[in-house]
């Protein structure tokens, strides 16, 4: 079973804030594949939905490896209370996808990365302290502004990183997150066919 993780913050008040993207995107991907209804599993405090990604239509294939999505429901910085029950194993830590906003990245942009440190994000590090391992694959998504030629802006300043990243997304950031979760919707899927470091070299370019 490869579990895929999305970040936020549970609640209505954080719906489609820009520190909700992790959580926004498997919604996204959910919705267009083939999983079930989301339910909380009060065991982990989460919200979490089984299924599979859709082959292509261009292919003749059934749907690929079978997933769980998870959307913990403790707030951000206790990510980890919902995520370290699953992982019980190696196997499973192998099996492992966090998918959460990054500052460092330009809207429209994604990056995986494997075996690293939390980069100061509160709900991978709480992750990373629950399953005692930064052995995991991690999906980083751009949600800073940037400039024409694709330079990024975010903001300075602890006050001001917070407001931001608590607005909620404009509705042409919203055309490019949907873009991102078709990308990630394939990578997803690269990673349960192929492996990670296949995954990494298709669509980290």
């Amino acid at each position: 079973m490869i579990t895929i993780v999305g970040l936020g913050n549970p609640g209505e008040e954080y719906a489609n804030t820009r520190h909700n993207t992790g959580r926004m995107i498997l919604e996204m991907i959910s919705k267009k594949n083939d999983f079930s209804e989301w339910k909380e599993n009060p065991k982990i405090k989460a919200l979490v939905a089984d299924g599979k990604i859709n082959k292509p239509a261009r292919t003749s294939q059934k749907g690929g490896a079978k997933m769980q999505f998870v959307l913990p429901n403790n707030f951000m910085n206790n990510s980890g209370k919902s995520v370290g029950p699953l992982i019980k194993s190696k196997k499973d830590l192998a099996q492992l996808v966090v998918v959460y906003d990054d500052l460092d990245l330009p809207i429209g942009r994604m990056k995986i990365s494997f075996n690293r440190s939390s980069g100061g994000h509160n709900g991978l590090e709480s992750i990373i302290r629950a399953v005692k391992s930064t052995e995991f694959v991690r999906i980083r998504i751009g949600i800073s502004p940037h400039t024409p030629s694709g330079k990024t802006k975010k903001p300075l300043g602890e006050k001001a990183v917070i407001d931001f990243i608590l607005k909620k997304f404009k509705d042409t950031d919203m055309v490019e997150l949907k873009k991102i979760a078709k990308k990630i919707t394939e990578a997803l899927e690269c990673f349960a066919s192929d492996g990670k470091d296949r995954m990494m070299s298709e669509y980290n370019g």
